[in-house]
C-alpha cells in the first residue's frame, strides 16, 4: 500500500501545483456526497490528471487508507479484462477489506476469479442467454402494462414504488420461480441491501431472525441472511420438486463433477435477486427522469421507434446503476503510467468513465441517437461482464415501448430522493406526472 503521503501518485503529475492541489481533497468514496448527486466535477477533475489519483479512505474500521481510483474509460477496461493483474478474488470487491472468514463466507462469483468463477458462470450462463430471456418477452409485457395502467389511472405518482421497482423485480422471481405473492418482500430486502452501502441502517442486528454476525453477510446487513434463508428454502423444495426455472437449474446443476456448495447457492441467489432488481430499477428511474428533464429525446423517440436500441442504451450510460467495483493488484504493475504495488485496492468507477470525455462527444448531454456508444455500465469486459445485461436492455426496451403504445409521456420529476450511497446510484422517490395522448400511428 502506498504510504500516506502517496509518493507514487505524486510522481506522475506534472509541475502544475493548481492541479496537485485540485485534487488533494477529493473524496470520492465519501457517501454522504452521493445524497446531491454523483460529484461530477470532481470526476471531471481526476480525468484529466496525468495517472491515477490515490483516494483516503478510512470509513470502515478495517480500511487500510485508500485505494487507486480508476476513472477513465481506457484503464476502467484494462483493469476489467486483465484478471491476472486486478483480482477480484483477492480481498474483496468493495471498498473495504474483509477478515479472512467474512471473505470465505460472503464469497460469491463476483469474488472469484477464473478458473473458479469460469466454473461459477458456467453454472448460470445458459440460462441467462438471450435466446432464453427472449422467453420473457411476454411476461414482462404484461408486467409493464398492468404497473402503466395504474400510472395512468393515477396521472403519475412515485415512479420508483409505480414502476421501477416492481417492474424487474416481478420478472427476476419469475425467471428465478419465486412466487409472484413473494415480490415485496423481495423489493423489501433489496432495499435494506441497499441501505447497507449508506453511512446507516435502520434495521436491528437481530432483523429476519439473524443471529450470524453482520461481518460475516453480504453488505454487513440482517436482509441479506433474510435473502440466504429464503433462497435456502426454496432451493430445497426445487431438489425435490424441480420446474423449469433458475433456482432448479442451480440445485441440480452439475459443473466439473460437482454441484454447488450450500455457501455457493445462497450467494448466487443473494446476487441474482440483488442484481437483477437494483440494478434495472435505478436505469428505469434515472431514464425516466431524463426524458422528462429532455422532452425533445422523447419526441425523437414517439417519432422514430427504430431509435429504440439507441435509447436503451443510452438510459443505460446516463444512469450507471452501479457506481463502482474494486478489484486488488495481484501483483506489482502499472496503469496509465502510475506504479501500482501488489496488495494495493484499485477501484472502477464506472460513471466516470461514461462520461469520458476521451470516447463520448458531448457526454454531459442525454442524446439517444448517440451513435456507437461503448458505454460500459456493463463493466468494461472480460470475466465479470454482467450476466444480466441482457435481461436489462430487454426489461427497458418492453417498458418504452409499452409507453409509446400508451402514448404515456413522462411530463415532470419532482421531489427526488437519492439514496446516499458509494455503490448504487440510487434514487428512493421521485414523483413523475405523465400526459396520456393518443399513440401515434405506426407505418
Amino acid at each position: 500500500m502506498p504510504p500516506e503521503t502517496s509518493p507514487a501518485a505524486t510522481d506522475t503529475l506534472t509541475d502544475d501545483s493548481a492541479l496537485t492541489d485540485e485534487t488533494a481533497g477529493i473524496d470520492i468514496a465519501d457517501a454522504r456526497r452521493y445524497a446531491h448527486g454523483i460529484p461530477w466535477d470532481d470526476f471531471g477533475t481526476l480525468r484529466r490528471r496525468p495517472g491515477l489519483h490515490w483516494n483516503r479512505y478510512e470509513a470502515e474500521p478495517n480500511a487500510d487508507g485508500g485505494f487507486w481510483a480508476v476513472t477513465r474509460h481506457a484503464d476502467v477496461c484494462e483493469v476489467s479484462r486483465h484478471p491476472e493483474r486486478f483480482s477480484s478474488a483477492i480481498g474483496h470487491v468493495n471498498l473495504w477489506d474483509l477478515e479472512a472468514d467474512a471473505l470465505e463466507a460472503r464469497r460469491s462469483i463476483l469474488e472469484h476469479d477464473p478458473p473458479a468463477h469460469t466454473r461459477l458462470r458456467r453454472v448460470v450462463s445458459k440460462a441467462f442467454t438471450p435466446r432464453q430471456m427472449r422467453r420473457y418477452n411476454e411476461r414482462t409485457r404484461e408486467i409493464a402494462d398492468e404497473l402503466l395502467d395504474a400510472v395512468v389511472r393515477q396521472g403519475g405518482g412515485d415512479w420508483v414504488d409505480l414502476v421501477a421497482a416492481p417492474l424487474p423485480i416481478r420478472v427476476i422471481i419469475a425467471i428465478l420461480g419465486v412466487p409472484p405473492q413473494d415480490a415485496d418482500y423481495m423489493v423489501e430486502l433489496s432495499n435494506h441491501l441497499v441501505e447497507g452501502t449508506t453511512e446507516s441502517q435502520s434495521l436491528p442486528p437481530d432483523a429476519y431472525g439473524n443471529t450470524t454476525p453482520l461481518r460475516l453477510l453480504p453488505f454487513g446487513s440482517p436482509a441479506a441472511w433474510g435473502l440466504y434463508e429464503y433462497g435456502a428454502k426454496l432451493g430445497d423444495q426445487r431438489l425435490e420438486h424441480p420446474t423449469d426455472d433458475v433456482v432448479s437449474h442451480l440445485v441440480h446443476a452439475e459443473v466439473g463433477g460437482d454441484r454447488l456448495t450450500a455457501t455457493e447457492f445462497r450467494n448466487f441467489f443473494q446476487v441474482l435477486v440483488f442484481g437483477g432488481n437494483e440494478t434495472t430499477r435505478t436505469a428505469i428511474t434515472h431514464g425516466t427522469m431524463a426524458f422528462a428533464d429532455h422532452p425533445e429525446q422523447w419526441d425523437r423517440l414517439v417519432a422514430d421507434r427504430e431509435l429504440l436500441p439507441s435509447a436503451v442504451e443510452e438510459v443505460i450510460r446516463w444512469a450507471s446503476p452501479i457506481l463502482h467495483m474494486r478489484r486488488t493488484a495481484a501483483v506489482d504493475t502499472e496503469l496509465s503510467g502510475t506504479p501500482i504495488s501488489a496488495g494495493d485496492k484499485v477501484v472502477m468507477w464506472y460513471p466516470s468513465a461514461n462520461r469520458d470525455e476521451a470516447v463520448f462527444e458531448r457526454p454531459n448531454e442525454f442524446d439517444i441517437g448517440r451513435a456507437d456508444n461503448a458505454q460500459i455500465a456493463f463493466g468494461g469486459g472480460g470475466p465479470h461482464f454482467c450476466l444480466g445485461a441482457y435481461l436489462a436492455r430487454m426489461e427497458l426496451t418492453v417498458l418504452l415501448e409499452a409507453m409509446l403504445d400508451r402514448g404515456i409521456r413522462p411530463a415532470s420529476a419532482e421531489n427526488l430522493v437519492r439514496i446516499p450511497s458509494n455503490f448504487v446510484h440510487g434514487v428512493a422517490s421521485v414523483d413523475v406526472t405523465v400526459d396520456v395522448s393518443a399513440p401515434a400511428v405506426r407505418v
